[in-house]
Order: structure tokens, then sequence, then C-alpha cells
């Protein structure tokens, strides 16, 4: 039994390097090879111009294209208040005030980008529809955290019709 368990929690380590990795890296570190260069790392290769002279790479341009996540905008929303339910110990419902600040994070280069900046009152009006509808329970923990974020960017990319919108920042979550 404690060798079950034993091969049990190693498997489990195992699977969560994976995971947390990702499978090429993981193979390469099981097999002892050189691990890749992460892909935001700075560029230390050099290209060369037409004339055979070494130009550094700067990460702009380059005929390359520009991948998703290059030209990632932030836009923050006001601070938004609403009323949510709770219940007390007692089991009698009452009213508690949400505090929220948040930012949306798209990506500019994907269509539908240009909408996110001009139905930001209908994203803000969205956001709030969803906030009131919500629990004090709804909000605890980091699953409540995670659901929040996900119904919130869920709503984003329906309001823009794109998928634009990619990450939704909290700097504020305040329940009183």
């Amino acid at each position: 039994m404690p060798i079950l368990l034993l091969l049990l929690s190693a498997l489990g380590i195992a699977g969560g390097m994976a995971i947390s990795m990702g499978p090429a890296t993981f193979l390469a570190f099981i097999q002892g090879e050189d691990l890749p260069e992460p892909e935001d790392a700075p560029a230390e290769e050099h290209a060369t111009n037409d004339h055979g002279a070494a130009q550094a790479d700067t990460g702009h341009g380059g005929g390359h294209g520009a991948a998703p996540g290059d030209e990632m905008t932030v836009t923050p929303f006001k601070e938004m208040i609403v009323n949510i339910t709770s219940t007390t110990a007692t089991g009698r419902r009452t009213t508690r005030f949400l505090k929220l600040n948040v930012a949306l994070v798209y990506d500019a280069a994907l269509p539908g980008a240009d909408d996110v900046e001009a139905r930001k009152l209908y994203l803000r009006d969205s956001f709030q529809d969803y906030l009131r509808q919500l629990n004090e329970a709804d909000l605890q923990g980091t699953y409540g955290l995670t659901t929040l974020k996900t119904e919130l960017l869920r709503r984003a990319r329906a309001v823009t019709g794109s998928d634009a919108p990619q990450e939704l920042l909290v700097s504020d979550l305040i329940v009183q």
C-alpha cells in the first residue's frame, strides 16, 4: 500500500509539472536535453540585411506580421458599485454593496478590437447587469473570483462581437 501511494504521488507530481511546463518542455526536461527558450525571452540572434551586415532583431516588423498578443491594450473602467444579496446566520436576506474596479485587456490586432472602446458603455452596463444578480456567496474564494472574471470576459466578447477581449483584471473587489 505505501508503494502504491508513493507511485501515485510521483505520477501526480509529474502530471503537474507536465501541465505547468508544457508537454514539449517537460519531455526535454525528462530526457535531460537543453530546455527551449521561452517565447517572450529577448532574442539574442541577429538577422542580416540584403547587404550582409548584421542587424539586431528588435522584435518589430521584419516581415513576420503581427502575432496575436503583440498589441495588447488595457482599458480601465470607472468604479462600479452595485447592490448584492446576502443571507445572515439567522437566514434573513439582507443587502450588501459590491465595489468593483476592473480593466479589460484586449488584443488590438484582432478583428473587432475597435469596437471595444466604442462599446465601453454597453460593456459597463452588461457587467452591472451580471453583478446585480450575484449574492455574497458567489464571490467567496478563488473559485468565486475566477467565475466572476470568466463571466465578465464572456460578456465583453458577446457585446463586442469578437475575441479581441483577452482578459479581465480586477484591481479592487470589496463587499461591504
